[in-house]
């Protein structure tokens, strides 16, 4: 176990049509807007990987402790981009750390 004390949260998208992938990108920026995050970014997978080629963008945040995440999930920028990336994405797949 690690002693670090924030929390990692990691999102990743595939779309449902890579003609998609910048709009998911877009939609998925817009959280950068949301304030309790001390890290944050989106961004589309350079796809090096020769095994895994399903991922198509990444969000990746650092939050202070469980309260911020929450808070920021709660925001309703949140919901805004859920509106917008939830009908152009195939997959989603979360990891809290």
């Amino acid at each position: 176990m690690s002693d670090r004390t924030f929390i990692r949260h990691v999102v990743l998208f595939s779309a449902k049509d890579q003609d998609d992938v910048a709009r998911i990108v877009d939609g998925l920026s817009m959280l950068k807007n949301i304030p309790h995050a001390s890290v944050f970014e989106v961004v589309q997978n350079n796809r090096v990987d020769a095994l895994s080629g399903e991922i198509d963008v990444v969000v990746y945040a650092e939050f202070a402790d469980d309260a911020a995440l929450q808070a920021y999930k709660a925001h309703q920028i949140y919901q805004d981009a859920i509106a917008v990336v939830r009908p152009l994405r195939e997959m989603r797949i979360a990891a809290d750390f």
